[in-house]
Protein backbone atom coordinates (compact mmCIF):
# COMPACT_ATOMS: atom_id res chain seq x y z
CA UNK A 1 0.00 0.00 0.00
CA UNK A 2 1.38 3.39 -0.91
CA UNK A 3 1.12 6.37 1.38
CA UNK A 4 0.79 9.94 0.29
CA UNK A 5 2.92 12.32 2.28
CA UNK A 6 1.90 15.95 2.11
CA UNK A 7 4.53 18.63 2.39
CA UNK A 8 4.44 20.38 5.71
CA UNK A 9 4.76 24.10 6.08
CA UNK A 10 7.29 23.60 8.88
CA UNK A 11 11.06 23.35 9.07
CA UNK A 12 13.68 22.53 11.68
CA UNK A 13 14.32 25.29 14.17
CA UNK A 14 17.42 27.29 13.27
CA UNK A 15 18.48 27.68 16.90
CA UNK A 16 18.32 24.05 18.04
CA UNK A 17 18.53 22.28 14.65
CA UNK A 18 15.62 20.01 15.55
CA UNK A 19 16.95 18.93 18.97
CA UNK A 20 14.69 21.04 21.21
CA UNK A 21 15.26 19.42 24.62
CA UNK A 22 18.62 18.61 26.21
CA UNK A 23 19.58 17.08 29.55
CA UNK A 24 22.31 18.88 31.49
CA UNK A 25 24.26 16.93 34.10
CA UNK A 26 24.58 18.92 37.36
CA UNK A 27 27.44 16.82 38.75
CA UNK A 28 25.37 15.78 41.78
CA UNK A 29 23.94 12.34 42.46
CA UNK A 30 20.71 11.02 43.92
CA UNK A 31 20.93 8.72 47.00
CA UNK A 32 20.56 5.69 44.67
CA UNK A 33 23.63 6.76 42.66
CA UNK A 34 21.94 8.11 39.54
CA UNK A 35 22.94 11.54 38.28
CA UNK A 36 20.83 14.64 38.71
CA UNK A 37 19.99 16.34 35.45
CA UNK A 38 18.16 19.46 34.33
CA UNK A 39 16.01 19.66 31.20
CA UNK A 40 16.45 22.72 29.02
CA UNK A 41 14.13 23.50 26.11
CA UNK A 42 14.82 25.74 23.13
CA UNK A 43 13.23 29.16 23.72
CA UNK A 44 12.90 29.87 20.00
CA UNK A 45 10.61 26.91 19.20
CA UNK A 46 9.26 26.28 22.74
CA UNK A 47 10.56 22.71 22.70
CA UNK A 48 8.88 21.56 19.49
CA UNK A 49 11.97 21.47 17.23
CA UNK A 50 10.13 23.09 14.33
CA UNK A 51 9.27 26.59 13.25
CA UNK A 52 6.75 27.67 10.60
CA UNK A 53 8.04 28.68 7.19
CA UNK A 54 7.97 32.39 6.65
CA UNK A 55 6.19 33.74 3.65
CA UNK A 56 7.75 36.49 1.63
CA UNK A 57 6.05 39.84 1.96
CA UNK A 58 4.31 41.04 -1.16
CA UNK A 59 6.37 43.44 -3.25
CA UNK A 60 5.25 47.03 -3.14
CA UNK A 61 5.27 48.69 -6.53
CA UNK A 62 5.10 52.42 -6.87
Amino acid sequence: MTHTITARRMRHCRDCDGFPVVAIDTGQRHPDGTRRTLRATCPACNGTGTTPLRTRPAEVRA
